[in-house]
């Protein structure tokens, strides 16, 4: 079987499995946000933290929770890493350093997971597991409660309020993650993943390229249980520095399969759960083919320009092998680097730098959309639905009526805070990638030059602002510049879109549907999804043209 095959048959393999758990994990999930029972082990969670499960909130009170809570945890994740060299299980590793701590603490706390250190070398057991694993399941379930806060907005009517973000988040954790994430756990254990609290072995020594070199040092980790969440939450940092090319993490061809699906699982599941809870499975279907869409696009144009044989090198490889692991092949790092970039993940089984000129500039485009198709847990359904806004808001300029969807009106005040919405992020991108340009020492940091070391730089702030969190790979990162720059970025770019997307949910809730008339566009329709694909091509496309120009295009048809 040839490579080209291997590839396409995986891709078929990954959407069936997709097909088969989509509806019942979205009727699941639309049930858990529904349901007006609590669990025994939830009404304890409520009573320790002192929150009312069943006081409803408008979109003020919804905020300032996911702020609260979100402070908190920056917070604590900050003083356990500044404390971790007296911490018991701490591999003898010293504490982190302040930028570099606020860094990983903004950076697992926004769902972006961006690393900065070598995670071997730099976190024990308690950080890595009370700290960082903790993290990737509460931020996952944030990002799942203001996506259902934006969904009740548009199924409720003349009303403000919300629902609760607390059971929203406890619910989200308790009948959502832990589940899959249990179940998922015993898959990669079971495929070879490792899972023990062991310390640091040395296992030999390795040969440089010259004679024999120093002894070489593996650790030991709950690898298994923090891989799982890291995918099925849309995190992506990795136990380890190689993330999953690491055998520790991801040994097998399978086991890369599985973390993809474990990727999409989620994310795709909720067009579903957005059907059912506006009553109209139809209207999810429309979001799910805008999703797939851009996804099967951008799998299918990844894999030719990986695939394309210019070279003696490459055709001799049979692809762009450098930067890949023989195991997963050209196909496989394909679908994973697509994967991971159109989600919030992050998580590697390449790396970036060493794909083709146009296959980086493929990764950072797919961030640059908003990381919508299907996006990150939560995060990718509310930005698909902001963009189908906007997509509305342009049909009925061309036709003359004042826009509609899901019956309700798409005035001045929700127009805006969808424009502002889709505004934040290119803004924090150009700017800071500016900065770091204009700057004398910023640029220090680049391991190349010319393009290719602009688009080290470029795509760390479209991975920070985009709560993406995979990196380039040539890019030091471990500076006081970029740790707080990116820091920054990620905290900018996770909470400042969810004050408007939480302000739009408000208003449309406050709204009374309108019946709907021969003139009312069909956004269950396929044209409909043609318009919501063009749309976030075209503003996207207007929008980062010209900074891509001096990188990966520039790079590509050099």
């Amino acid at each position: 079987m040839g490579p080209v095959t291997a590839g396409v048959l995986q891709l078929l393999a990954l959407i069936g499995a997709l097909a088969v758990v989509h509806a019942p994990l979205g009727n699941h999930m639309a049930r858990v946000y529904s349901s007006p029972k609590h669990l025994r082990v939830e009404k304890w969670i409520y009573k320790g933290i002192g929150a009312d499960p069943d006081t409803e909130m408008r979109w003020t009170a919804y905020l300032r929770g996911v702020l609260a809570f979100s402070f908190a945890g920056v917070l604590f994740l900050y003083l356990l890493q500044r404390v971790q060299g007296v911490l018991p299980g701490s591999l003898g590793f010293d504490s982190v350093e302040p930028a570099q701590a606020f860094n990983t603490a903004a950076s697992f706390v926004a769902n972006t997971n961006w690393q900065s250190y070598y995670g071997e070398q730099t976190m024990g057991h308690v950080v890595q597991t009370a700290g960082l694993a903790v993290q990737n399941f509460v931020s996952a379930a944030v990002g799942m409660a203001v996506a259902v806060a934006l969904v009740r907005g548009f199924a409720r009517a003349r009303t403000g309020e919300l629902g609760n973000f607390w059971s929203d988040l406890v619910r989200g954790v308790i009948r959502v993650l832990l589940p899959l994430a249990v179940l998922g756990a015993l898959v990669l254990v079971a495929c070879g993943v490792i899972q023990n609290f062991s310390g640091i072995h040395e296992v030999g020594q390795f040969f440089n390229g010259h004679g024999l070199g120093g002894p070489q040092q593996w650790n030991g980790g709950a690898v298994a249980s923090q891989e799982v969440i890291k995918e099925l939450g849309t995190n992506g940092g990795g136990y380890f520095n190689a993330n999953s090319a690491h055998p520790f993490e991801n040994p097998t061809p399978f086991t890369n399969l599985f973390e993809i699906f474990l990727i999409l699982l989620i994310p795709v599941s909720l067009t579903r759960t957005f059907g059912v809870m506006v009553g109209s499975v139809r209207q999810g279907y429309a979001i799910l083919a805008t999703m797939a869409t851009i996804w099967v696009g951008f799998v299918a144009l990844m894999m030719w320009t990986e695939f394309a044989h210019q070279g003696a090198a490459l055709q001799a490889a049979g692809g762009a092998m450098e930067g890949k692991e023989l195991r997963f092949g050209v196909g496989g790092s394909s679908i994973f680097a697509v994967t991971t970039t159109l989600t919030s993940t992050g998580a590697v089984d390449s790396f970036h730098s060493s794909y083709t000129g146009f296959g980086g500039g493929i990764t950072m485009l797919g961030m640059m959309l908003g990381e919508i198709a299907p996006g990150g847990v939560g995060s990718g359904l509310y930005g698909m639905l902001i963009m189908a806004i906007i997509a509305v808001f342009i049909a009925g300029l061309m036709v003359g009526r004042t826009p509609e969807y899901l019956g309700k009106k798409i005035g001045p005040r929700e127009i805006k805070l969808a424009a502002v919405y889709i505004l934040i992020t290119p803004a924090l991108v150009l700017v800071f990638t500016s900065l770091s340009m204009a700057l004398p020492t910023p640029p220090n940091s680049m391991l190349n030059p010319g393009a290719h070391g602009f688009s080290e730089v470029l795509y760390a702030f479209t991975s920070a602002a985009n709560n993406n969190g995979s990196a380039f790979a040539g890019l030091n990162a471990n500076t006081d510049w970029f740790n707080t720059t990116t820091g920054l970025a990620m905290l900018l770019g996770r909470f400042l879109p969810m004050v408007f997307v939480l302000a739009l949910a408000g208003s449309l809730a406050g709204q009374q549907p309108v019946p709907a008339t021969a003139g009312t566009l069909r956004t269950e329709k396929p044209m409909f999804t043609g318009l919501l694909v063009g749309a976030i091509l075209i503003i996207v496309g207007l929008t980062y043209f010209p900074v891509l120009a001096l990188g990966p295009l520039a790079e590509g048809l050099a």
